[in-house]
C-alpha cells in the first residue's frame, strides 16, 4: 500500500502522518488500474474505488468520509476546509483541523504535502506542469500562512522524472521561463521538463525545508503512470495531523 511513509512531531503531542501510496493492496481489476487505484475518473468500478479509498482511510485511522479528495483540474486554486465546503474543486487544500486526512491524486504529476507542525496547519497540492508554472505551491503556502503557519516544511512525492517527460522545445522553454530549474533533457537527448525540480526550486525560494521522496512513475511498476500506460489508475499523497500521540 505504501511507497513511502513517515511521521513528524510538533509541540503538545501533535503528530503529522505523511505518506504516498503505491499500486499494491487494493481490489481494482487487472491492467493499468490494478490494484490500489484511488482515482474515480479512470474507468474503474466505483465500488472498487470506494473500497480502495476506505482501505487507505483505515491505514491512517480516519473514517472514509474524513479522507478528503479534491476535484483536480490542473488549476492554481487552493482551498481551505475551514471554508466549510467538502465539494472541493481545485488543486490545493489546507486545513488547521485534526483527524482529517488530505489527499492529492497523481499518476505522473508531482504530489506535495505541506505542514507546519508547530502551528498545526497541513496542506496537499497537485502540482503538474500547469500548476508548477502557475506557482500553485506559493498559493498553498500563502493560504497556510493565513491560518498561522510561519515555518512550513514540504514533502515531495514520486512523479515522472525529467528524463521521462519529453515535450516540445517551446513548451520546455515556457516552463523554464517561470522556473529555470525545470529545464531538462530526456533519455534520448530531446527537450524535457522536470516538474518536481521546478517545484522544489520554488519551495527553496520561499525558504521551505523539503524532503524529496525518490521514484519515477514512468520507471516503476509500483506507481501509476499515465505517460507510460496511457490509461492509468491514480496513487495518492496523504497527510493527517493529530492532537495527541497516535499508535
Amino acid at each position: 500500500m505504501w511507497w513511502w511513509r513517515d511521521q513528524l512531531t510538533g509541540p503538545g503531542g501533535r503528530t503529522i502522518d505523511v505518506g504516498f501510496t503505491d499500486t499494491d493492496g487494493g481490489v481494482s481489476a487487472v491492467g493499468p488500474i490494478a490494484s490500489l487505484n484511488l482515482g474515480g475518473k479512470v474507468g474503474d468500478d466505483p465500488s472498487n474505488v470506494a473500497r480502495n479509498r476506505a482501505a487507505v482511510a483505515a491505514a491512517v485511522d480516519v473514517a472514509p468520509d474524513d479522507l478528503v479528495f479534491m476535484h483536480q483540474t490542473h488549476s492554481d486554486r487552493v482551498l481551505s476546509l475551514e471554508d466549510g465546503n467538502r465539494d472541493l474543486d481545485g488543486d490545493g487544500i489546507v486545513t488547521a483541523s485534526s483527524g482529517v486526512a488530505l489527499a492529492v491524486l497523481v499518476a505522473d504529476c508531482t504530489p506535495v504535502l505541506l505542514t507546519d507542525p508547530a502551528a498545526g496547519v497541513i496542506g496537499a497540492v497537485h502540482a503538474g506542469r500547469p500548476g508548477m508554472m502557475a506557482r500553485i505551491v506559493d498559493r498553498a503556502l500563502d493560504r497556510m500562512s493565513e491560518q498561522g503557519a510561519t515555518n512550513p516544511v514540504a514533502i515531495i512525492g514520486p512523479s515522472v522524472c525529467g528524463r521521462c517527460y519529453e515535450v516540445p522545445l517551446e513548451m520546455r522553454e515556457e516552463a523554464a521561463g517561470v522556473t529555470p530549474e525545470s529545464r531538462a533533457v530526456s533519455w534520448t537527448g530531446t527537450p524535457a521538463i522536470d516538474v518536481a525540480s521546478g517545484v522544489v526550486a520554488q519551495l527553496h525560494a520561499r525558504g521551505v525545508d523539503t524532503t524529496w521522496v525518490p521514484g519515477c512513475t514512468r520507471e516503476s511498476d509500483r506507481l501509476f503512470s499515465y505517460r507510460r500506460d496511457h490509461r492509468s489508475g491514480r496513487f495518492a499523497g496523504v497527510i493527517v495531523q493529530r492532537t495527541s500521540p497516535h499508535v
